[in-house]
């Protein structure tokens, strides 16, 4: 049986909106709501966060608060790592998804020889860099870290020299170099990307597994061939952000909803089956922002029920 260690981490200052710094307690709320007690039952351990620059001037426009985000990531890499090598399984709630570049440096920084696959349940590729972002938003670029990429190749910004060193920082964190193989990486629901994370897509051949072809296979299809796919890793990273699902069929409780996304009943049945995988070292749950739900605490709610059922089945 694995023993789960739930991180906390409420730093949310990669996203476009605010509010996803309340989502990890809004999961908690959710349960305490339905008197359960699983916030009881497993240790958990807070990540400082660096919120407070949301109330500074932004320095960089081409990487927003990256100063803030590299202290972000090397927290998170250490108690990841802090985690695994205590034989805990990380079970992860964070604000945004740029802190998730941080957790694969955490699980590498544990085991830096071992072949890590990781599977992306998400709307969005989150390949940018700051050279390609038109936004700055630093949720966009976490798995350019874990990739080490820097997209050149569709450069349209030129970012100071201080991001420059912070990005390289950041793509260093817990092991020098990229962490992920493109050959190691799938996506299941990616729908909304731009034309840099495309060329990126296209030119590593990144697999993604689309709503439509969700739809036509079935999602115990779609777990068989992600895991032929990822069959020589050593080890596997589970990253859900709740906008992989369909927010008319959920709410529009998160930071960037995308329609035609995935149904709550399709995400559970993915969750559940990653979770039985016995190579499955961590899971990590983005993106629930309650100042945006439509619908009170509605993504939160739906959030805890994923949770819950997949650490039934990484316990069991």
């Amino acid at each position: 049986m694995k023993e789960i260690q739930l991180i906390i981490n409420s730093s949310e200052i990669t996203a476009g909106t605010r509010g996803s710094s309340l989502g990890p307690d809004a999961v908690m709320t959710a349960a305490r709501n339905r008197e359960s007690h699983f916030f009881k039952e497993h240790p958990i351990v807070r990540i400082e966060s660096e919120n407070h620059l949301l109330d500074a001037e932004v320095k960089y426009p081409y990487a927003k608060r990256i100063e803030g985000l590299v202290n972000i990531f090397s927290r998170m890499s250490s108690q990841v790592s802090l985690s695994l090598k205590n034989g805990k399984f990380p079970l992860i709630l964070a604000a945004d998804h740029g802190s998730a570049g941080g957790t694969i440096a955490g699980i590498k920084h544990a085991f830096p020889t071992k072949r890590l696959g990781v599977i992306w349940i998400d709307a969005h590729g989150d390949l940018h860099t700051p050279y390609t972002t038109p936004s700055g938003n630093m949720h966009g670029m976490p798995l350019a870290t874990a990739l080490g990429e820097d997209n050149l190749e569709c450069r349209s910004n030129d970012p100071h020299s201080d991001v420059v060193a912070f990005w390289k920082a950041l793509k260093n964190t817990g092991i020098d170099g990229p962490k992920v193989r493109p050959e190691d990486l799938v996506f299941i629901g990616v729908r909304d990307t731009e034309k840099q994370e495309d060329a990126i897509i296209e030119r590593f051949g990144i697999t993604n597994h689309t709503v439509e072809a969700i739809r036509r296979q079935g999602t115990t299809e779609i777990v068989r061939k992600t895991l032929d796919q990822l069959a020589q890793c050593d080890m596997i990273y589970v990253s859900f952000d709740v906008d992989s699902m369909d927010p008319e069929l959920t709410s529009f409780g998160t930071g960037t909803p995308v329609p035609n996304g995935l149904t709550p009943q399709e995400a559970k049945a993915f969750l559940v089956e990653f979770g039985k995988e016995d190579k499955l070292t961590c899971m990590e749950f983005v993106e629930v922002n309650p100042c945006l739900d439509n619908k009170k605490n509605r993504m939160a709610e739906i959030t805890f029920e994923l949770v819950e059922a997949a650490a039934n089945s990484i316990k069991n």
